[in-house]
């Protein structure tokens, strides 16, 4: 049995059946009990009632043997067991009795107490003691209570039956829900393995069923972007590959054939390349250590000014070629200590530096800062540049992506951003970024304190 929709037919018609087989049951041993009580009762009562009318004709209870014989045949002659009635006075004395129960003995206290008492007029003039019979028992095929037990009997398993097709057809119902949505992500992990990266799955409830498949689409949308990403990364690198290595190739080749001397401009471009190279190298290794989980990091506690201060100076110099203020705030306060690895940090502080440099104008500003909020401490980094286009903002820690898509090649991976969000959350902290188009933009560095 390996169909979803069976197994759960089958438990739900079984789960149906059994609570309509125990309700039944008890209903009918229910049933069956009430009835004879009420019918014991009715009997009861009659008796009471034909008794106190007998004394209130005869004023006496002379000759009662008669009418109490004459009232047990009619109850009984369809059970096991004969009702045992007896009577007494007013003093409890046996005017009636049976077995044990002999006319002229009298009743103990507790006897007394259990029976009932016959009223005329509000005054007591007897007891009758009424016991149950020994042992009540189905009554006769054709007595008026026999068939109505048996009525009750049939519309209580008529109601089972019909309680059986209802699960039944339910049960087929709810199956179908529920399989058929495992069905659709079967078929849908089938053609995910198959390549196919942008299959979805409908969303046709919102319970767990439902969590899943958006789980599902979310969990392919991720796979096809990150497979996107993957074959742009691979064309990013081939292209960023080529340049250089085609003009190392280009002045290697003139240089063998003797088509070029040898001249200290073509070894300084040469040497150049093989920079950009070496750069491009290493920032894939530290990529790939991070996204492994094992780049390298040696923490220690640092001041955050002093990390600022580092920056500042590393570039200050460029920063006076290009008629940038390059602004160092002192803190408001001294600031907690911060455990993080110099050196990558200088690394993540001085791309950002890069950048703003390469896009604030002559005359412009960036800024160094540092305060503290809740749990941890900013770093900040703001400029006066040309600042970064809202649809463009998302994506500036992608690897390799430019904002200008000719591409020029300006000595820069595009993989700067990408570096520094891979060490600042190595660091248990995290890197984001706002910005005015026209007016700069400002990155903010999220550290853990001590």
């Amino acid at each position: 049995m390996r169909s979803l929709a069976l197994k759960l037919t089958l438990a739900f018609l079984l789960v149906g059946l059994t609570v309509a087989g125990l309700l039944a049951f008890f209903v009918e041993r229910q049933t069956q009990r009430q009835f004879n009580q009420f019918v014991l009762d009715r009997y009861q009562l009659d008796l009471i009632e034909e008794l106190g009318q007998y004394y209130q004709s005869y004023g006496s209870w002379a000759d009662i043997e008669a009418i109490v014989i004459a009232n047990r045949q009619p109850y009984n002659k369809n059970h096991r067991g004969w009702m045992q009635v007896i009577v007494t006075d007013t003093n409890g004395v046996v005017v009636v009795g049976v077995g044990r129960y002999q006319p002229g003995e009298s009743l103990n206290e507790n006897e007394l107490a259990t029976a009932v008492p016959i009223e005329i007029n509000g005054e007591v003039v007897g007891y009758a003691l009424l016991p149950s019979p020994p042992g009540q028992g189905p009554a006769a095929p054709d007595s008026p209570e026999s068939r109505f037990v048996s009525a009750v009997r049939r519309a209580i398993w008529f109601s089972l039956l019909g309680a059986a097709v209802i699960a039944l057809l339910l049960g087929v119902l709810l199956a179908r829900t529920i399989s058929r949505p495992v069905q659709e992500l079967t078929q849908a992990t089938h053609r995910v393995a198959q390549g196919d990266l942008n299959h979805e799955v409908p969303i046709r409830t919102r319970d767990e069923i439902g969590e899943l498949a958006t789980s599902f689409n979310q969990m392919t949308a991720h796979l096809a972007q990150a497979n996107q990403l993957r074959r742009q990364m691979t064309a990013d690198i081939a292209h960023d590959l080529r340049t250089p290595t085609s003009v190392i190739m280009g002045y290697t080749e003139a240089l063998s054939d003797g088509v070029l001397p040898g001249s200290p401009e073509i070894y300084r471009v040469m040497h150049q390349e093989v920079q950009y190279l070496n750069h491009l190298i290493e920032d894939l290794r530290t990529l790939s250590l991070a996204d492994a989980g094992e780049l390298p990091l040696m923490p220690q506690a640092i001041a955050p000014y002093d990390l600022l201060e580092r920056a500042a100076v590393a570039h200050s110099i460029q920063a006076s070629k290009q008629g940038v203020t390059l602004h160092l705030e002192q803190p408001a306060a001294n600031l907690p200590l911060i455990q993080v690895d110099p050196d990558r940090m200088a690394q993540v502080l001085s791309n950002l530096l890069s950048n703003a440099l390469r896009y604030t104008p002559d005359g412009g500003r960036i800024t160094l800062s540092a305060v503290q909020n809740q749990r941890d401490v900013q770093l900040k980094v703001q400029d006066t540049g040309s600042g970064i286009a809202p649809e463009e903002l998302p994506h500036i820690f992608r690897r390799f992506y430019r904002s200008d898509k000719s591409r020029p090649q300006n000595g820069e991976s595009g993989l700067g951003l990408a570096i520094a969000r891979s060490i600042v959350e190595a660091h248990g902290g995290r890197i984001t970024a706002v910005s005015t188009l026209g007016q700069g933009t400002t990155f903010t560095i999220s550290l853990p304190i001590q």
